[in-house]
């Protein structure tokens, strides 16, 4: 299995809306994704939120079946339209993919 988490932090102001918009908006476009490929085991999709510590604003957990999931994931259309939006809104991205058994 494969576990992909990714975490954004996103512009005050971008794309006509501000930040809070702009993580819904991200919010309902990555948990649309999440059953686009056989493969997706578990897809989660998290905003900050008040009183909780957080240093990013956006965040997916996601599980794969498989590095080949993973990849159809990656590639398939509907994600790949929604990275030019995540790519205007945000100011940092980080990433981590790890195997486990």
């Amino acid at each position: 299995m494969i576990k992909h988490i990714v975490i954004w932090q996103l512009k005050d102001h971008a794309e006509g809306a501000d930040k809070a918009a702009n993580a819904a908006k991200m919010k309902t476009l990555l948990e649309a994704c999440a059953d686009i490929v056989p493969g997706i085991l578990k897809l989660e999709v998290a905003t900050a939120q008040p009183g909780l510590e957080c240093t990013y604003d956006v965040v997916l957990y996601s599980e794969f079946a498989s590095r080949e999931a993973l990849d159809a994931y990656q590639n398939h259309p509907q994600h790949v339209a929604l990275k030019p939006f995540v790519g205007a809104v945000r100011v940092a991205r980080q990433c981590m993919d790890y195997e486990v058994n």
